[in-house]
């Protein structure tokens, strides 16, 4: 692989708990008004460091578990995508890059890696988000050939999404979200797409956008609130049963999707919560064992846990606007169960009313260890 100056300085080490983002790194940025602050928001829990990312790595997202029980990091740059987007690999309490020349997108010379997963045949499979690049329908999923454990060549599995973002594999079919998959009379929409690995071993699969294609299996519509966001379904997971779990990034709705034996859609339904009311749904994960769910509440800096079998909702872990040093979430967009520990990537780039209230360094990852 082809690594520049900057990617080995920031990942090829140990993950060094009291270092800060490069001296370099530019102005902060994204600046929005808050809705709350360290010294009113209520501190919940006790996240801790994993490590500190530089500047070059200003936006970390996707986690993956891999085979060999490391975890796969995305970063694409979103905050300053004047970084190049690429993928890091955290092994044990310390990181070091994993790939680095991803393709770009034709048009927008841009790569911009967001949820990823493993899939039956072995290989890394990711949604890239260019929705920021170019709202024209340029996201993608993509395919990294992975052999002997090492990455290999990248390429294109599925195009046409307005803005590809969790993946999920299960059996044979992955399921994918966009966020952004708008209908001619629906603006505010978004989707859960599924396909078969035999498809996408045919060839690139097109989608056609602003309809109701083929690989839809479930289509949501967000309630944009005060934020003014519209963005959907992100997250998404399975649980003991098999039934489906995302949320919409913009209203905070819960969606539970039955499925058919076939795969196809049984039921959709709203999941009634008890207890706090979750404002944004994230990157989520279920524990299969509990079937309790794990979810980033990024508007409010905190993790949420909803119990599948009563629907109740507790808080985690919660703070109010920090820069993420020393653990504190810092807009947490995915998580990650490995063993006892939850790992946490701190996306940090707000949207308005957010209690994180500018994109800012030190750039981080957290872990909470659960009993």
């Amino acid at each position: 692989m082809l690594l520049s100056a900057t990617l080995l300085a920031a990942c090829g080490q140990s993950a060094d708990k009291t270092s800060t983002a490069d001296s370099s790194a530019p102005a902060d940025s994204g600046k929005t008004s808050a809705v709350a602050t360290a010294d009113t928001a209520q501190r919940i829990g006790n996240p801790k460091l994993l490590f500190t990312l530089g500047y070059t790595h200003n936006t970390p997202d996707g986690l993956a578990l891999a085979p060999n029980g490391n975890i796969i990091l995305s970063v694409p740059n979103l905050a300053d995508n004047s970084q190049p987007a690429s993928l890091v690999e955290i092994v044990g309490d310390s990181m070091r890059p994993y790939l680095s020349n991803l393709p770009v997108e034709p048009s927008t010379k841009k790569a911009a890696p967001m949820d990823l997963a493993f899939g039956p045949d072995g290989h890394l499979y990711y949604a890239e988000n260019q929705y920021e690049n170019d709202k024209n329908y340029k996201s993608r999923l993509m395919r990294v050939r992975v052999q002997n454990g090492k990455p290999g060549a990248v390429e294109t599995v599925a195009d046409g999404f307005g803005l590809a973002n969790a993946v999920l594999w299960k059996g044979n079919t992955i399921y994918v979200t966009d966020s952004q998959w708008d209908l001619p009379d629906n603006d505010k929409g978004s989707a859960v797409m599924r396909f078969a690995l035999a498809e996408l071993n045919k060839g690139v699969v097109h989608l056609k956008p602003k309809t109701m294609d083929p690989h839809v299996l479930a289509f949501f519509t967000t309630k944009v609130n005060e934020t003014g966001v519209d963005n959907g379904a992100d997250g998404l997971d399975y649980d003991s049963q098999g039934r489906l779990y995302t949320g919409s990034f913009g209203d905070g709705t819960l969606y539970r999707m039955t499925l058919k034996p076939d795969g196809s859609l049984a039921k959709q339904e709203v999941v009634t919560t008890a207890g706090k009311q979750i404002s944004c749904v994230d990157g989520l994960i279920i524990d299969r064992k509990t079937d309790k769910l794990y979810l980033c509440n990024s508007r409010q800096n905190a993790i949420e846990v909803v119990n599948l079998k009563d629907n109740s909702v507790t808080t985690l872990a919660q703070n109010g606007d920090t820069d993420g040093t020393g653990g504190l979430l810092d807009q947490p967009a995915e998580v990650l169960m490995k063993g006892n520990r939850l790992y946490i990537s701190n996306f940090d780039k707000p949207e308005k009313n957010f209690v994180n209230s500018k994109s800012d360094a030190p750039h981080t990852m957290s872990v909470i260890d659960l009993q």
